[in-house]
C-alpha cells in the first residue's frame, strides 16, 4: 500500500511525494536528482581523489604533500624568473661594458637601465628620497627632481655617490665634508649668526632684514665663502650647497637657516657597493640622472 503521509490536500494525482516542508503554503516535491547530475557529481569526487594523489594538496606541519607528479606552481615561477634574469644578465653585462656617461647614447640599453634603476630605487632609495625622488626636506633628504646637485650631477658622480655614500663610517671613499657648528662651538656670536642668516637669505632673494644682511656680508666672507663661494654658488667638490637659489636641503625659513648655521648639519647616506651589483648601481644612477636632468 502506497505511503500517502507526505501528500497534502493540494496534492494531485500523479504528483510525487513532498518533502514535508511547507513555506507559506508552498510545498516542495521530493524529486530525485537528475541522473546526469548524479554522475557528474560522482566523477568530480573521483577526479578530486586523483588530484589529491597527483598534485600537492594536503597540508603538513612544515609543507604540503608534493604529490605523485611532483608539480608545484612555485617551480614554474622560479623558472620564469630565471629565464628573465638570464635575459637581463646580458643587458646588465652590456651596462658594465659601457661608460656611465655614454649609456645615454644607446637608446635601448639606456631605456633598460632606467627601468631597472627605477626598481632598484623603489626598493633601496625611496624610503629616504621619496617614491618619486622629491626628497624629504624635514629630514634633509635631497630632492632628486631638480638640477641642483650637492656632489655633482654627472652619471659618474652619481655612481660614486651611490657606491660609497656620504659621511658614513663604512667606506674610506665615502663623500665627506663637515660644516662647523658656528654657534654651538662658539665660533660666532648669536648676533653674527643672525647677520649671516639674513645675508644667506638675501642671496636667494628671500625676505630678509637689509641692515642685518649688510653686516652679515663680512661674516659670510670670512667664515662661509671658502666652501659656499663668494656669491653663494656652492662647491660640488666639497658637497657645499648653493645658497643663491630657492632650493633648500633643510628648509629656507629664517629659523631653519639660523639653526643650520648655529648647529650645522651632518647628513649621512649609506654606501651600496656591498648591497647592489655594480650594474645595478649604474642602472639606478642612470635613473636618478634622468629624473633631474643631470649634468
Amino acid at each position: 500500500m502506497a505511503d500517502n503521509s507526505k501528500k497534502s490536500a493540494n496534492h494531485q494525482k500523479g504528483d510525487p511525494n513532498t518533502t514535508g516542508h511547507s513555506w507559506d503554503g508552498i510545498e516542495e516535491f521530493d524529486n530525485p536528482m537528475p541522473r546526469w547530475w548524479v554522475w557528474i557529481f560522482i566523477l568530480c569526487v573521483i577526479w578530486s581523489v586523483g588530484y589529491w594523489v597527483a598534485f600537492p594538496a594536503w597540508p603538513g606541519m612544515n609543507q604540503a604533500t608534493s604529490g605523485v607528479l611532483g608539480y608545484a606552481s612555485r617551480s614554474d615561477v622560479a623558472e620564469e624568473i630565471a629565464e628573465f634574469e638570464a635575459r637581463h644578465d646580458v643587458l646588465f653585462a652590456q651596462i658594465l661594458e659601457t661608460e656611465p656617461g655614454e649609456l645615454v647614447q644607446n637608446e635601448d640599453l639606456h631605456r633598460f637601465a632606467v627601468n631597472a634603476g627605477a626598481s632598484v630605487f623603489a626598493a633601496q632609495c625611496s624610503q629616504c628620497h621619496g617614491a618619486g625622488g622629491a626628497g624629504v626636506q624635514a629630514g634633509g633628504f635631497p630632492n632628486l627632481l631638480d638640477d641642483d646637485w650637492l656632489w655633482g650631477g654627472t652619471t659618474e658622480d652619481i655612481v660614486q655617490t651611490v657606491t660609497y655614500g656620504i659621511r658614513n663610517e663604512d667606506y674610506m671613499d665615502a663623500r665627506y665634508s663637515e660644516m662647523p657648528a658656528f654657534g654651538r662651538d662658539e665660533l660666532l656670536s648669536e648676533e653674527e649668526i643672525r647677520q649671516a642668516t639674513h645675508f644667506v637669505l638675501s642671496l636667494s632673494g628671500s625676505d630678509h632684514d637689509a641692515q642685518l644682511a649688510s653686516a652679515g656680508a663680512e661674516v659670510f666672507d670670512y667664515n662661509c665663502s671658502s666652501c659656499h663661494g663668494a656669491g653663494g654658488e656652492g662647491d660640488t667638490f666639497l658637497g657645499a650647497p648653493a645658497l643663491n637659489d630657492q632650493i633648500w636641503l633643510y628648509g629656507g625659513s629664517e629659523e631653519t637657516v639660523y639653526e643650520t648655521i648655529y648647529n650645522s648639519r651632518f647628513g649621512v647616506m649609506p654606501g651600496f657597493t656591498d648591497r647592489l651589483r655594480e650594474a645595478e648601481i649604474r642602472a639606478v644612477a642612470a635613473y636618478v640622472h634622468q629624473l633631474g636632468g643631470g649634468e
